[in-house]
This record gives C-alpha cells, sequence and structure tokens, in this order.
C-alpha cells in the first residue's frame, strides 16, 4: 500500500484529495495547521506547519507521495499581503521540496493555479510562479519527479469564504441577494472539487510524471448565467441580481492566460457534476451552516 501525505489536506480541495485517495486504497496522512473537519476513518493528521523544517522532514518519513496543497490561497488576500504570500506559498514549498529530494520521494504533486501566466493574480500569481520554477529546477539538479495542476475556478462542499461562489451563495441565503464584484461578462470554467479530487489522483499515473496539467471543467461559463441559475434555485427576483460592473483587482474577466512560451496541456474529467446540481448541492450545505449558526448565537 503506497503512503500519501497532503500539505494542507484540512482545506477545501485537500480534503476532497485524501478522501479519493482513500477510496482507491492508499494510506492517507494530513498535515495541516487546523484539525481536518472531515478527517476519514482511515486517515490521520498532523498538526504543524510547513515553514517548521524539521516538522515537515519528520512528517514526509515513510511516505512514498506527496502531495501540497498548503498555501494563502485567498487571492483577495494575497493582493494586500504580499510578505505572507511569499512565505508561506515558496518558502513552505521550498521546505517541502528539499524534503522531498532529501527522503527519495516518488512524486510530488503541487497545487498550482490557472493564473500562474496571467497578467492578473497579483502576488499570488508571482508566487505560484516562483514556486513552479523551483519545482522545475528541483527536477533538474536532483531528478525529482513532479506533477503541477493548475487549478480553475473549483466549487462544492466544504469550500470557505475564501471561494467566490460561496460567498455569492451566502449572501442571497443571508440577504437575498445574488451579487458579483466585478464585470457581467466575467467567463469561468467551473469544475466541481469532486471531479477535480477524483483527476487529482488519477493523474499519479506514470503518463502525467514531470507534466503540467490545467485541470479546469469542460465549458466556459458566463458568471451571469451561473448567477441566473442560483436565481431560478432561490425563486429570486431580477431585482435581486447586481454587478458592480468595476474592476475586480487581480481577477481576469474573459481568460486568465497570456502570452507566453511554457503551455500547459489541459486536462477535464471524463465524467463530471452538472453544474446547476452542484450549485443546489452548495446552497442546501452552506444554509444548513448559516442556520447551524443562527441557532447557536440564539442560545
Amino acid at each position: 500500500m503506497k503512503k500519501v501525505i497532503i500539505f494542507g489536506g484540512s482545506g477545501f480541495i485537500g480534503s476532497h484529495v485524501a478522501d479519493a485517495l482513500s477510496e482507491k486504497n492508499y494510506e492517507v496522512t494530513i498535515f495541516d495547521s487546523s484539525p481536518s473537519k472531515w478527517l476519514g476513518e482511515n486517515q490521520r493528521q498532523i498538526i504543524g506547519n510547513i515553514l517548521d523544517k524539521r516538522a515537515v522532514y519528520e512528517a514526509i518519513k515513510d511516505h512514498n507521495i506527496v502531495y501540497n496543497f498548503a498555501a494563502v490561497a485567498d487571492l483577495n488576500i494575497a493582493v494586500h499581503d504580499p510578505l505572507k504570500t511569499a512565505e508561506v506559498n515558496i518558502i513552505g514549498n521550498l521546505n517541502i521540496l528539499q524534503s522531498c529530494v532529501d527522503l527519495n520521494i516518488q512524486r510530488f504533486i503541487y497545487a498550482s493555479s490557472i493564473y500562474v501566466y496571467s497578467r492578473e493574480g497579483g502576488f499570488y500569481r508571482c508566487s505560484k510562479q516562483a514556486a513552479e520554477s523551483f519545482i522545475k529546477e528541483f527536477h533538474n539538479k536532483y531528478k525529482l519527479d513532479y506533477t503541477i495542476l493548475r487549478y480553475g475556478s473549483l466549487y462544492g462542499p466544504r469550500a470557505s469564504s475564501d471561494n467566490g461562489l460561496y460567498r455569492i451563495i451566502k449572501e442571497a441565503i443571508l440577504d437575498n441577494t445574488l451579487s458579483y464584484q466585478g464585470s457581467k461578462e466575467s467567463v469561468r470554467e467551473y469544475i466541481h472539487v469532486s471531479d477535480a479530487a477524483d483527476t487529482s489522483v488519477e493523474i499519479l499515473s506514470n503518463e502525467y510524471s514531470c507534466q503540467s496539467l490545467i485541470l479546469t471543467g469542460s465549458e466556459s461559463k458566463k458568471v451571469s448565467d451561473v448567477l441566473k441559475i442560483l436565481q431560478e434555485i432561490f425563486n429570486f427576483p431580477n431585482s435581486s441580481v447586481k454587478f458592480s460592473n468595476n474592476s475586480y483587482e487581480g481577477h481576469y474577466t474573459a481568460t486568465p492566460y497570456s502570452f507566453e512560451v511554457d503551455v500547459a496541456r489541459k486536462l477535464s474529467p471524463r465524467l463530471h457534476h452538472d453544474l446547476g446540481q452542484g450549485l443546489l448541492e452548495m446552497a442546501k450545505e452552506i444554509y444548513k451552516e448559516v442556520s447551524c449558526g443562527e441557532s447557536r448565537n440564539q442560545k
């Protein structure tokens, strides 16, 4: 049985990948600064910080495969805090890379972003570009086997306030308003987190060794169309849908891509969740979360 450790495994995509690996009978360890709310019966957790080099090294011991999802992942936070973004996303990743080399890890999988070769994304983009460059140089110098996954717009269960659709749906539940801070022409290729997680395990095959892959949904959707779906789900009037119609710092409108010589292949799941069904599932979970919070406050 192969042993896998997931840095940042308590989070949105990390916890789903942990479950997908467990379903494939991998032995899973989660390393995170926060306890996982979704720790599986056959999974174990180490509470730690990726900036602690010794803790990272000790955690990776006796594992075959390493995933790194630990990051300052909220673009809106990264835009205003370059030092923390660089510390976690670059130095933290370097600590993991060095331990992978020292311990002869079979494969290192890095969670990057479609913003990596965009003109947008601010300091978040910079940190992901730097991390990818270090990974490739570690391969050149030490022959570290890697796969880079550039995730697109994720949605689904277990999302939190750093997820765009989560914020939109939660506001709809609390304020009966569907609002988007940005242009109504904005386009995204949404991918359900479960589809992304399953594909994040499939890439462990040799075919994807030392590859950079774009992992997004199979079709583009205007954000305005997604809000229309949510409007019908919630049975809101047309007046409930609002756009700020201004530029949203760091976020792209139609495409994240700019001209670069390093082109990645795009990988979409063969089977995928229907967007409307996925949004309904997400809305039910957030409604339950909000209702439980109100009940606690009343007590």
